[in-house]
């Protein structure tokens, strides 16, 4: 915790530093993608983008789970996309899972949530069912992969998402990123399948 507070309070001067692309950010945002990933720590979007502040509109949740969209209950996730989408005027939403994925091992493997109901009930809002027969490796590559493939089209419930991509203003992809590699690969509808950026 200590380093953390003691960049925290330098941090004005780093920013004195850069002090035009700073007191930009002042007049607003204006990013052109909205990052959806894992609450993981060792997951950072401006990390693996390179993005700098007011480029990524971030929404961060256990598993980079998208709910299905309901008006009559609405969620901050729901609320997060739709600004994004309508106010923010996006271009792109990238759906990012990641290796080594807690919540993804938790939906496959059918582990005892017992002593997490919170975890659980987010958990069965995902679109992917376990498949216990299902060989699991250690960064769960496919079941991940898979995973976000399915938050993907969970995306286009919402009405805002379906509505833009109809019309060529917005477009959706799937991200896997492996957390010890450094390694980025994105979806492919055409062949169902997953390669290098």
């Amino acid at each position: 915790m200590k380093s953390l507070v003691d960049n925290a309070r330098s941090f004005s001067t780093h920013v004195a530093e850069r002090a035009e692309e700073f007191n930009a950010l002042e007049a607003g945002q204006s990013p052109e993608v909205l990052f959806i990933t894992c609450s993981d720590s060792r997951v950072i979007p401006s990390l693996i983008t390179g993005a700098r502040p007011g480029e990524l509109f971030e929404l961060r949740t256990a598993g980079n789970i998208v709910p299905e969209y309901s008006s009559d209950h609405p969620a901050a996730e729901t609320a997060t996309i739709e600004y994004a989408v309508r106010v923010l005027g996006v271009r792109d939403v990238i759906v990012c899972g990641h290796s080594h994925c807690g919540a993804v091992n938790a939906l496959v493997s059918g582990g005892d949530l017992s002593e997490l109901p919170a975890v659980r009930g987010w958990l069965e809002r995902a679109a992917v069912q376990p498949e216990t027969a299902m060989p699991l490796s250690p960064d769960l590559a496919e079941a991940v992969q898979r995973h976000a493939v399915a938050q993907l089209e969970r995306l286009y419930t919402h009405p805002c998402i379906a509505e833009r991509v109809e019309a060529g203003t917005l477009t959706v992809h799937a991200w896997y990123y492996e957390v010890h590699t450094g390694s980025v690969k994105e979806y492919g509808p055409d062949d169902d399948s997953f390669r290098p950026l």
